[in-house]
């Protein structure tokens, strides 16, 4: 079967300030997305409200996943049907170690039915797939023993949020800049192994500012966002042109959603 994210005129506030303004975007299982676009233009929004947070809501519009109507689950519902987001800024769970976690959240993944108290993947199962999966991240074994990101560096965290998408292996998954605040060694192992991970295997939208994550996973379908709106798609050559030349053009050629660009981000200045 090939699976399918669909949204729809999708619309999302933040209280009573609108981010996201009519965004259509179809992903099938298989295919690499990036989103590009400048700071406040609502990438993250995106991967958010795809994914469920509670401090974004849909005021119009549609997200679908196979027919299945995604704004009527629950994150946790969300993950189990095999949506994953790899945030930004991870938080930390101390008390919870990596493998704790994974173990759980693996479960869950793969048996969606599952209820608390059930029983988990066979321990020994687990810990060879774990194994496996750290050795091909080149991740030393007692990272699995801390706590979720409890005193990780930026790039731990995001080599955390790597190790998940190889042991969930959702139909979907979301990257909010997983390359910020990455030197470029890190973001061309990071490149390197979700390409290894996702390339043809699920549906990938890269959410970006630069092009050293696309080096190992160049998109199908490049999209800029603007003012809360999808405002071009193109291929790879689009994301080659927005990282030689930035966004100038895309904002002399949308005025209207660069000047709702420039009120979002006001609106997010501190004063």
């Amino acid at each position: 079967m090939t699976h399918v994210l669909q949204i729809k005129n999708l619309h999302v506030s933040v209280g009573d300030k609108p981010i996201l303004r009519g965004v259509n975007l179809t992903i099938n299982h298989g295919e690499t997305h990036a989103l590009m676009g400048p700071n406040g233009s609502g990438k993250s929004t995106l991967g958010l409200a795809i994914m469920g947070h509670p401090g974004y809501t849909v005021t119009e519009g549609s997200i679908t996943m196979d027919g299945e109507d995604v704004l009527a689950m629950a994150p946790d519902e969300r993950a189990r049907a095999g949506i994953f987001l790899a945030f930004q800024r991870p938080m930390a769970v101390p008390g919870v170690k990596m493998a704790d976690f994974l173990r759980h959240a693996t479960t869950n993944v793969r048996r969606p039915d599952r209820k608390e108290g059930e029983e988990l993947i066979p321990m020994r199962e687990f810990r060879k797939e774990l194994k496996d999966k750290m050795a091909h991240l080149r991740m030393d074994v007692e990272f699995a023993r801390r706590y979720v990101n409890d005193g990780f560096s930026g790039g731990e965290m995001k080599r955390a949020e790597i190790l998940q998408l190889a042991m969930l292996q959702p139909k979907f998954a979301v990257l909010d800049e997983t390359d910020s605040g990455l030197d470029a060694d890190a973001v061309r192992l990071a490149s390197e192994s979700i390409a290894e991970i996702g390339h043809g295997k699920m549906g990938l939208l890269i959410i970006t500012h630069h092009d050293k994550l696309l080096e190992h996973n160049p998109p199908e379908f490049t999209h800029v966002m603007l003012g809360g709106r999808l405002v071009e798609t193109g291929g790879t050559e689009l994301a080659d042109e927005l990282h030689r030349h930035g966004y100038d053009r895309i904002r002399k050629a949308y005025p209207e959603a660069e000047a709702a660009n420039q009120e979002m981000v006001a609106e997010e200045a501190p004063v």
